[in-house]
């Protein structure tokens, strides 16, 4: 039975069975993978024994609002028996006084933990679980005052999560800044060039909002991670053996990925990317996305452009422009200009084996197509579980956040990429040498592109059978299933001042 949003926060589905209440980030890249996960939980139950009540924050900017907004249509035409329904919070002032991303989505969370109390509570069905997004810890008062079990949605991979899981240890190891190669058990040493930058810099307040998560997450019932068992079986095995919290056991973890949705808005025809491929040979066309919000600067762009020339190889590159709004949460990146962001006589020059595209592309159906044989992609996790479910090898180019890590665990761990030397003080900034002698290593044949196609094809093997019935994440799935259906309780009613845990101003980094 389809729930729209327009219903009460009471409301619950007729038989009153316990909801999950979904509490995701607004980025798309958050959202449509927890909505995914949360109808992945309700198909693993029995019959019809779970709901899904989404709690919907109000978006920062137009562009993200418009796009949750369009999902929210799209999963509300389509429910079909899956009981969900959304409710919308109300809006509050965001903060403007930040240092990071972390700290401002913490924050905002903060602000927002009334609301979403209120919300829960006011529920006539008994909750299974409070599922929160990687970085919504405040929301653990919430289930601690409603006594209701929390779980967080991890969107990265398990890399990111040993890391945040190990990152207040390493606060009392490490004086100062990193200099050397830090442990993060289950991978190979990691140099700090590929730690995320919130970790650079310890005397910047969203760092201390990263130690904030990381011991927060202690609190939760489970931790639900978007990555499956034969992807990252050593660094699961460090987390649950207790290595990356120093001897203290952390929740249950549940694999449950690759979650990512297959199904494509209906069109009358196929995208032009698309058409343009179905002429190029396969395996042949070198792919180019630096996901919904990767922009590069016009120097950066000329490097680009000069690599794939030399290369010789068949190219699909989404080039877009520089955002209008640089505030936080708003770089929304623009439609390219391409005659004014290319090399002169660049297009012209690639005529036949190359295209530039200027907005957004349907990057599944993209790396779905059999003319393409390898991804320079920003390595946000997403874009690497699509990647993985294709078979598609990759250049790993990452920009921020968790990137720079998981194009690790790509080269190190997996062995799925061809590395990318960069510039990380210069912004992430490759060389078209660089590029050029990379592409020609995936795509041309030689011994290390060729086992990283060969790999590739091994993990899209893995994360195919890890979702089907006798697989692992199918599996986790049951398992989590049944918890949740077995812990559901009704919220507690009464006071609605809400205790807040220690803040992140207790945490003194060592500087």
């Amino acid at each position: 039975m389809k729930r729209v949003a327009s219903r009460s926060a009471s409301s619950c589905s007729m038989a009153a069975n316990p909801t999950i209440v979904l509490l995701p980030a607004w980025g798309v890249g958050h959202f449509m993978p927890m909505i995914e996960a949360g109808k992945r939980m309700l198909q693993c139950s029995s019959s019809g024994a779970l709901s899904l009540t989404v709690l919907l924050m109000p978006a920062p900017t137009a562009q993200a609002a418009s796009d949750i907004a369009a999902h929210v249509r799209r999963e509300e035409e389509e429910a079909g028996a899956v009981d969900i329904r959304f409710l919308r919070l109300p809006p509050v002032q965001l903060p403007t006084d930040h240092t990071g991303v972390e700290e401002w989505i913490s924050r905002i969370v903060q602000l927002h933990v009334p609301h979403i109390g209120a919300a829960v509570s006011a529920l006539a069905c008994p909750v299974a679980a409070l599922v929160l997004d990687i970085f919504f810890t405040p929301a653990l008062d919430v289930s601690r005052h409603l006594a209701v079990p929390a779980y967080v949605y991890f969107t990265s991979g398990a890399a990111m999560l040993a890391l945040l899981l190990r990152s207040p240890s390493l606060q009392d190891e490490v004086d100062g800044e990193f200099e050397g190669a830090v442990d993060v058990p289950g991978l190979p040493p990691v140099p700090p060039s590929f730690l995320p930058e919130t970790l650079l810099d310890k005397r910047s307040p969203t760092y201390t909002w990263f130690l904030y998560t990381g011991r927060r997450y202690m609190e939760a019932n489970g931790i639900i991670v978007n990555t499956a068992a034969e992807l990252e079986p050593g660094i699961l095995a460090a987390i649950a053996e207790g290595r990356c919290t120093i001897g203290v056991r952390a929740p249950t973890v549940y694999p449950i990925g690759p979650a990512i949705s297959l199904r494509s808005p209906p069109a009358e025809q196929p995208h032009e990317c698309v058409r343009w491929l179905d002429s190029q040979p396969r395996s042949s066309v070198l792919f180019l996305c630096f996901g919904s919000k990767g922009m590069l600067p016009p120097s950066q762009v000329h490097e680009i452009a000069r690599g794939l020339e030399r290369s010789g190889h068949r190219f699909l590159w989404v080039l877009r422009g520089l955002p209008v709004d640089t505030t936080t949460g708003a770089r929304d990146p623009t439609d390219a200009k391409l005659a004014e962001l290319l090399p002169e006589g660049f297009l012209e020059k690639t005529k036949g084996r190359g295209l530039v595209w200027p907005t957004r592309a349907p990057q599944k159906e993209v790396l779905a197509h059999a003319a393409v044989g390898g991804f320079v992609t920003h390595c946000g996790w997403n874009s690497i579980l699509e990647s993985l479910w294709f078979g598609v090898p990759m250049l790993p180019w990452p920009l921020a956040a968790d990137q720079h890590l998981n194009a690790f665990v790509l080269v190190h761990g997996m062995g799925v990429a061809v590395p990318l030397e960069m510039d990380r003080e210069r912004g992430n900034y490759v060389e078209a040498a660089e590029l050029e002698r990379a592409v020609r290593s995936l795509m041309g044949g030689r011994e290390e592109g060729v086992k990283a196609r060969e790999k590739a094809m091994e993990m899209m093997r893995a994360c195919r059978n890890a979702v089907e019935q006798s697989g692992s994440s199918h599996a986790s799935l049951q398992r989590l299933s049944e918890e949740l259906v077995g812990g559901a309780v009704l919220p507690k009613r009464g006071s609605t001042t809400y205790t807040t845990s220690a803040q992140p101003d207790h945490v003194s980094p060592h500087v």
